[in-house]
């Protein structure tokens, strides 16, 4: 028997945002996902989170302002009270370039350790700007793993809808590593994407995860593949084409090991 025979939770995805080459927004990137236009490669554009106060603005690094872009992107959507959200921010590396400095650092004499770069180095960095950035003293939580970090946070997000009653920003992000550590962990490109999350209503739109253990599903459109299989938080892009082309379906996400998770969508 299927988890989804019992009874599996549901929620609303009351709104999208997402960052990554070509996919520059929720707005222009949804008619691409619903398969209405094209999918053309851009390099990503330089940001400057807006809820970000100046002197946090100037430390935030390349991960903090890529989750800051899908973040803000979401909640602007909306007019959502971003003060008032729970949040649970996703990576699965975090900031590997001020992990590259650090090291780098740290095999020179003399050591001399950036307090910036050591203020950065935490897993939790995003969500702490976030807080900060916001105003807000509601609870955050910040989880990894690895290739399925869309789906731990997703997970996570969905528990916190249902434990607190209440909305829930996800946010999952990943930029790319210097070498050498990029050789190791070679991600294609930077992305981010965060999804405002909200208890399900009699008749709104909706969906429900469940264990499962079938394969990952690829995107439907297969120009977007390389994208899905280049960064972590683009995992999420299955789903995320069901949601803008407004279409009913289940796929798959990537979990741990051979333990899959399944997302039944309902516009």
């Amino acid at each position: 028997m299927r988890s989804a025979d019992i009874d599996a939770p549901r929620c609303v995805i009351r709104s999208v945002g997402i960052a990554a080459p070509g996919l520059a927004g929720w707005t222009a990137s949804a008619p691409i996902l619903a398969g209405v236009a094209p999918y053309v490669a851009a390099a990503e554009t330089p940001y400057a989170p807006a809820l970000l106060p100046p002197n946090e603005r100037r430390r935030a690094t390349t991960s903090v302002r890529l989750a800051f872009r899908a973040a803000e992107d979401a909640v602007t959507q909306v007019n959502a009270d971003a003060r008032a959200l729970a949040s649970v921010f996703s990576s699965s590396d975090a900031d590997m370039a001020v992990l590259h400095r650090i090291c780098d650092a740290l095999s020179k004499t003399p050591r001399i350790i950036s307090p910036t770069d050591f203020h950065n180095s935490v897993h939790n960095a995003a969500s702490g700007y976030w807080s900060i950035g916001v105003g807000s003293t509601a609870p955050t939580t910040t989880v990894c793993a690895y290739d399925a970090s869309f789906t731990a946070g997703l997970i996570e997000a969905v528990g916190l809808v249902h434990s607190r009653a209440s909305d829930v920003l996800l946010v999952v992000y990943d930029a790319t590593a210097p070498q050498p550590l990029g050789a190791k962990r070679p991600l294609a490109m930077n992305a981010g994407v965060a999804m405002l999350l909200g208890r399900a209503d009699a008749g709104a739109g909706s969906f429900a995860i469940d264990l499962d253990g079938a394969a990952e599903t690829p995107c439907g459109n297969t120009s977007l593949e390389p994208l899905r299989l280049g960064n972590p938080a683009l995992r999420a892009l299955p789903l995320l084409e069901l949601v803008a082309a407004k279409r009913t379906g289940e796929i798959t996400l990537r979990g741990t090991g051979s333990l899959h998770v399944s997302v039944r969508y309902s516009p």
